[in-house]
């Protein structure tokens, strides 16, 4: 069984307005799935295969010429300088189109895991030519197979959506969070350990392999545990570092594989000419939270509901629902999400900055405390206008704390 996804009008919108669209995002977040089923009628062709690697590899021109188009191209990474090749042809076509006077169809889908590489090297090669657009693993909303739209932490939009609304009490939305949203193991329920095992052990060999020294793998996989223990806390590349074994610069790095593989999103601190006071370290979160309940051992949702780590949880789970929410909606996350942590511990969970204004999030498994928005106040220092807050929680409804501030149920993100 198929299930939509919110990309799919994005990728729509961009296959008539672009003659390339780059797909990219980690392993197992339904890249292929979802392009096949946009486009069936579309050529197919995987570098996966040695065969089709290899004349990609030595012979791009040779490789575009003998498939048609439009053509989509799977695992795109394993033969970058395709690229140069495929912004000849489009130029090629362009001009050809306008000298005929008509509109350039679309001519290649490119896919791919590697989420740095493939943007950079997509940004610098097709600049103009393709539409870049992440992949991530389901969305509450697309498990539920509904219609979902960007998180838009204004108040009165809330209320509006609030009628599309299926309440969940904190432990089925634990459920969700155990299960994760990869689409494979969401679909068809594989054994557990076998699923996720099989995951790291591909996103090692395939992925990780080129980044690092082959011989550490062993040790990168010991990290990804460790970094899994740490979702939605702040990066402490040393403590991190002597936990694995490494240096702090290695942390750093592996950081950054992480994060250039689509596992992890990294959030800054907010922060203006007038912030004297505030750390400057970024926070860390798992963009699959059922990859991140396997890295660190937990076995059952109720077990991980009960756990000292629930709350890091909760959080990692609503950050990673907003992310994909805009992400789904074909933007960036960059210039727009933040936390607030000063030396004098006052935090702000989440800061959604958009339309010239701040926007207060905290983050609560349960319902939320009378004093959750104590510190959406210090906000004003960076004398930008401060909008109704939220408190995201397992609530069954929107309703006020005060004037300033409401509470939000989880289950209302991306709707």
């Amino acid at each position: 069984m198929y299930y939509h996804r919110q990309l799919e009008k994005k990728i729509v919108e961009s296959a008539s307005e672009y003659a390339c669209i780059t797909l990219f995002g980690a392993r197992q977040t339904g890249k292929s799935t979802m392009i096949r089923n946009l486009y069936p009628e579309y050529e197919y062709i995987t570098l996966d295969s040695s065969k089709e690697r290899m004349l990609a590899t030595d012979d791009p021109e040779l490789f575009l010429s003998a498939h048609g188009m439009p053509l989509i191209i799977d695992e795109i990474q394993k033969a970058p300088g395709l690229m140069e090749s495929i912004k000849i042809r489009v130029d090629e076509a362009k001009l050809k189109r306008v000298n005929e006077g008509t509109p350039l169809p679309l001519m290649y889908i490119l896919t791919g895991s590697n989420t740095h590489a493939i943007r950079e090297k997509a940004s610098e090669t097709l600049a103009g030519r393709t539409a870049l657009i992440e992949v991530n693993s389901f969305s509450e909303c697309e498990k539920l197979k509904k219609e979902g739209g960007e998180f838009f932490p204004d108040i009165e939009l809330l209320k509006r959506k609030q009628s599309k609304l299926v309440p969940k009490n904190r432990f089925e939305v634990f459920d969700e969070i155990f299960l994760g949203g990869m689409p494979e193991y969401w679909t068809l329920r594989p054994n557990r350990d076998t699923f996720f095992e099989s995951y790291i052990a591909t996103y090692l060999e395939k992925d990780v392999s080129r980044m690092i020294n082959v011989g550490r793998l062993d040790d990168f996989r010991k990290f990804m545990r460790i970094v899994a223990l740490r979702t939605s806390q702040q990066l402490d590349y040393t403590e991190i570092g002597n936990a694995v074994g490494i240096d702090a610069r290695t942390a750093k790095n592996w950081i950054s594989v992480l994060e250039s593989s689509g596992i992890v999103i990294i959030l800054q601190p907010y922060a203006n000419n007038l912030a004297k006071r505030i750390i400057k370290r970024p926070k860390i979160y798992f963009m699959d939270t059922g990859l991140c309940a396997f890295l660190c051992g937990w076995t059952d949702a109720k077990i991980l509901e009960a756990s000292a780590m629930a709350g890091a949880f909760f959080e990692t789970y609503v950050v990673s629902e907003i992310v994909k929410s805009i992400r789904n909606a074909g933007k960036r996350i960059e210039n727009t999400l933040y936390y607030y942590r000063d030396r004098d511990q006052k935090e702000v969970d989440l800061i959604i900055d958009t339309n010239q204004r701040l926007y207060p999030i905290e983050i609560k498994k349960g319902i939320g405390k009378d004093k959750a928005n104590k510190n959406f106040r210090i906000l004003e220092q960076f004398r930008m206008p401060v909008a109704t807050g939220l408190i995201i929680d397992t609530s069954d409804r929107i309703f006020p704390l005060n004037k300033d501030t409401y509470y939000c149920p989880v289950g209302i993100i991306g709707l």
